[in-house]
């Protein structure tokens, strides 16, 4: 569209098949050999063919997956920093041939997609946990995931024949051409997207509306896909999100939208996997925290914001927004940050999550400088519930 940011790799890709070549593919589907997906699978397969992971067109092969662990590029030279594969057994990939198509299923065996599956090779389970999340321990959640998952990988274009049909906040479920269409009819060229998984408090609001200073327009995406179970649920954070945007937030400069992505956790290298993906669907620029997408002490409090440093700035092509430790400061009496706000940390109120979840836990409501009343009543209220 024009005046909005061009999708990664310039074509924002669609494999949702329709029409009469859906509904043939769909009867060849019923004769294929079957692979089952699990969640994690099912929301990348989502991701592909709606063009969120532009410019993938499906499950990477072999040399897209050891370009992307050991040069942070698509073998085409584009900046990708996550591998997206698709991972089997040994000897269910005995089974299957290059060259085949194979029915990709769900839990219920309903046909998602078609897989027309290209290369079978080995999935380089240490190798991908190192370079990828920088630990091999299995403490590591992502890593957890690579561990757990098949010894091949099956790579290979997708064509997405059924939607899952999602039940939760379906409003907010906007794919990448709904995003930029949305953008367009609002007159936003310059949109700032920002990535939670967490509820937001006052550091986050502060953050976002020094970045809506310099732009036309706010997106809120959180991430809604599978997350760490002790992260507050998705339904739980929505409706903080709106709680936020109803009170405190002008209407009209700000949207909100849904992240289906799962979470992986690898700090550093996901902050920029992050940003290729609001790049799609159409963001122009990107706040990144601190410790973004960290998890444990894996990664240094900044490392988020130096690993932009490794690429050239035309090839990400969507402006990274950096922020520093974000706090209330008593003798400010303000939101600031360290690179504004000379005074001690003894005047800062920042808490940490053990705290304000035990404070929340027992119907306590954290400082007003730390979290707005009406996300800690929401809250509140979904921790007596969750008892």
């Amino acid at each position: 569209m024009e005046g909005l940011i061009r999708p990664h790799g310039g074509t924002l890709i669609n494999r949702i098949i329709e029409g009469k070549e859906r509904e043939e593919l769909a009867k060849k589907a019923k004769g294929l050999k079957k692979l089952p997906l699990n969640d994690r699978e099912i929301s990348d397969l989502e991701m592909i063919a709606m063009g969120a992971f532009s410019p993938l067109e499906g499950f990477m092969g072999k040399e897209d997956y050891h370009s992307v662990m050991d040069t942070m590029h698509l073998k085409n030279g584009l900046p990708w920093t996550i591998p997206v594969v698709l991972s089997t057994t040994a000897d269910v990939a005995k089974t299957l041939k290059a060259g085949s198509d194979v029915a990709l299923v769900n839990q219920n065996q309903e046909c998602l997609a078609v897989l027309h599956l290209a290369e079978i090779f080995p999935h380089d389970k240490e190798k991908e946990a190192f370079q990828v999340y920088t630990t091999k321990e299995e403490a590591h959640p992502g890593v957890k995931k690579v561990y757990e998952m098949g010894e091949m990988l099956l790579g290979g274009k997708i064509s997405l024949l059924k939607r899952t049909d999602y039940s939760d906040f379906s409003e907010y479920r906007l794919d990448p051409k709904e995003t930029r269409a949305l953008f367009k009819e609002k007159g936003w060229k310059r949109v700032v997207g920002f990535q939670t998984r967490n509820p937001i408090h006052r550091a986050h609001e502060y953050i976002q509306k020094c970045a809506l200073e310099t732009v036309d327009g706010l997106l809120i995406h959180p991430l809604v896909g599978e997350t760490k179970g002790d992260d507050i649920p998705a339904s739980v954070r929505m409706l903080c999100y709106k709680a936020l945007i109803e009170n405190y937030y002008p209407k009209d400069r700000v949207a909100l939208a849904v992240n289906p992505a799962a979470m992986r956790y690898a700090g550093p290298k996901e902050a920029v996997f992050h940003a290729l993906i609001r790049k799609n669907f159409g963001c122009t620029h990107f706040i990144v925290g601190r410790d973004h997408a960290g998890v444990g002490n894996y990664y240094g409090t900044f490392d988020a914001h130096y690993i932009f440093d490794n690429f050239d700035p035309a090839a990400i092509g969507i402006t990274p927004m950096f922020f520093d430790h974000t706090f209330y400061c008593k003798r400010c009496t303000s939101m600031a940050s360290y690179k504004s706000c000379p005074h001690d940390s003894a005047d800062h109120i920042a808490l940490s999550g053990t705290k304000v979840r035990d404070m929340l836990r027992g119907g306590q409501y954290p400082p007003p400088e730390f979290s707005r009343p009406e996300v800690a009543a929401i809250l509140i209220e979904a921790m007596k519930g969750a008892k």
